[in-house]
């Protein structure tokens, strides 16, 4: 099997419109969470949210393509293109052909679904667009990045809630492996945050009005963000011929599902899917010193996490170190996983270990490490990035200092 390491990484999110920004937002355990802004916000209960503030798209994209990208395929392109540049592969001839792209989003257009239902439904209007679909459509972020850097190989889009960019990068992941792909793109984005979105999902009565406390006693329910984070996958001996700047190895994954119940977390089927991914990188749990944990700040999710890591890494649980990224840029749904990535990138190459911001108060049943408020320096030779989904459909990523 082929070594694959990461050659680029970019990102749009609450916290920062780049890696860089991302990165130094993180080390001061910014929150990028804040009062959301857009139509009919105050027919919401939940007005909280990690909304990508001052992005322009119109300087960025042209008439036509304002036609065709809905907000979460601009997430995507924008990230894409600050990954494809750092990597500096050029998709031509064999490297084209055989390349792809594998993305994550739960929602898709839902921004687009959002403004069309409210054209015909409360404004009376009997036509729409004639792009809708083709803006609306779940794949239409991985099909405009293929076409923007000439990828011709395998390009899909992964869709499964909360665990969709980990289970995306996993398949980029196992594709660059097996030697069918010499390079892939890969990540996820969303942008739920719309009228429509969030109400929706204020049905779930999941969501906090306030502030996403992960692990923390008084936690009372998740934040959504919105935003996008796109990677270059890379066979290790292809980067190395051609001099590329390394982030990380990827070195294992694993996927589960809990079967069990289709919004309740299992403990089980977290713990199948960390232990999975441990067996399939090859490697000790003793080596693991980091995990971005899916922390949403609900009740139910922390405790069952914490209790699945205590049951994979026994003693060793104790000397992990724990933290929850969404506490300050928000739930993205299917594209949590990718901006999140970007904290394990950090903490093996850079020895930062991101913060939990807005912990409050121990839970005796999340008594890990989980570095509250404040980020911390650290040497880290392996990380695990964890998502788990509604639906029970688990998804976890380990990689290793390189």
């Amino acid at each position: 099997m082929k070594r694959v390491v990461i050659t680029g990484a970019g990102t749009i999110n609450a916290l920062g419109h780049s890696v860089p920004e991302t990165f130094e937002a993180m080390r001061e355990g910014r929150c990028g969470i804040g009062p959301l802004e857009f139509r009919d916000v105050d027919r919401l209960a939940i007005r909280i949210g990690g909304q990508v503030r001052d992005f322009e798209a119109e300087g960025r994209f042209n008439r036509q393509q304002m036609t065709l990208y809905d907000r979460f395929t601009q997430f995507t392109l924008a990230a894409a293109q600050e990954a494809i540049t750092q990597s500096g592969l050029e998709f031509q001839g064999d490297l084209a052909a055989r390349s792809g792209v594998v993305l994550g989003t739960a929602g898709g257009g839902v921004s687009t679904w959002d403004d069309n239902y409210r054209a015909v439904y409360e404004e009376g209007k009997n036509r729409v667009h004639p792009f809708v679909v083709p803006k609306l459509m779940n794949n239409a972020a991985a099909s405009h990045v293929s076409m923007e850097y000439n990828l011709k190989g395998p390009s899909f889009t992964v869709s499964t809630a909360c665990a969709s960019s980990n289970h995306a990068m996993a398949q980029a992941f196992a594709m660059v492996r097996s030697g069918m792909a010499p390079a892939m793109v890969t990540g996820g984005s969303e942008s739920m945050l719309c009228f429509g979105g969030v109400k929706a999902w204020e049905g779930l009565r999941v969501m906090s009005k306030d502030a996403c406390r992960p692990f923390s006693l008084n936690r009372n329910g998740m934040v959504q963000g919105e935003g996008a984070g796109v990677f270059v996958f890379e066979e290790y001996e292809h980067a190395r011929a051609r001099g590329a700047e390394i982030l990380c190895e990827v070195i294992g994954y694993a996927m589960s599902s809990d079967a069990a119940d289709i919004v309740m977390p299992s403990k089980q089927g977290a713990a199948r899917a960390m232990a999975g991914a441990l067996a399939d990188a090859r490697i000790d749990r003793s080596e693991v010193g980091y995990i971005n944990a899916h922390g949403t700040g609900t009740a139910a999710n922390d405790k069952t996490e914490c209790a699945a890591v205590a049951d994979v890494f026994g003693p060793q649980a104790d000397k992990l170190m724990i933290s929850s990224t969404k506490s300050m840029h928000g739930h993205l749904i299917g594209g949590t996983g990718a901006v999140e990535l970007l904290a394990c990138i950090m903490a093996l190459r850079d020895g930062v270990i991101a913060p939990t911001i807005g912990y409050e108060e121990p839970d005796p049943e999340c008594a890990l490490d989980v570095v509250p408020n404040t980020a911390r320096e650290a040497r880290v030779e392996v990380a695990l990035s964890n998502a788990f989904a509604f639906g029970g459909l688990n998804a976890v990523i380990a990689l290793r200092r390189i």
